[in-house]
């Protein structure tokens, strides 16, 4: 294995490493609120929402399901919207929808799917080892 071999899969491995210390303080975050359980199991679902409807349908799906008070589908839409947003745009956003519709070209759509997936493999992880209740 060559350096610049190396320094790519250690980039990767410190970038998987982001992701899941992400995910741990979204779960963390999420635990002590009353919609723990429903955090959970929304986070169990939410990669097969994106990868069924597309991330852009995701997000207005999750923000239509929010009421006006906090919830599960509100919390799970900002803790995506800003984990994708400060990895492709450098800054923390809690609703990405905006930017997709107005400003994301396809590679950048296409790329922020890629990264959301990604994220979301350790949040469902994470969820279902602390928040889930079989």
């Amino acid at each position: 294995m060559n350096q610049s071999q190396t320094r790519a899969q250690s980039h990767q491995r410190t970038l998987e490493q982001r992701r899941a210390a992400e995910a741990w303080q979204c779960v963390d975050a999420v635990r002590k609120t009353p919609y723990a359980d429903e955090y959970g199991q929304l986070a169990r679902e939410a990669a097969s929402l994106v990868q069924m409807h597309g991330l852009g349908q995701t997000l207005a799906f999750l923000k239509a399901k929010a009421k006006e008070k906090e919830n599960e589908h509100q919390h799970l839409a900002r803790d995506l919207s800003r984990w994708v947003s400060r990895q492709l745009l450098g800054e923390a956003r809690d609703d990405l929808r905006e930017w997709i519709v107005n400003q994301a070209t396809v590679a950048e759509y296409r790329r922020a799917t890629l990264e959301a997936l990604a994220f979301l493999t350790w949040l469902k992880r994470f969820a279902e080892a602390e928040l889930v209740k079989e």
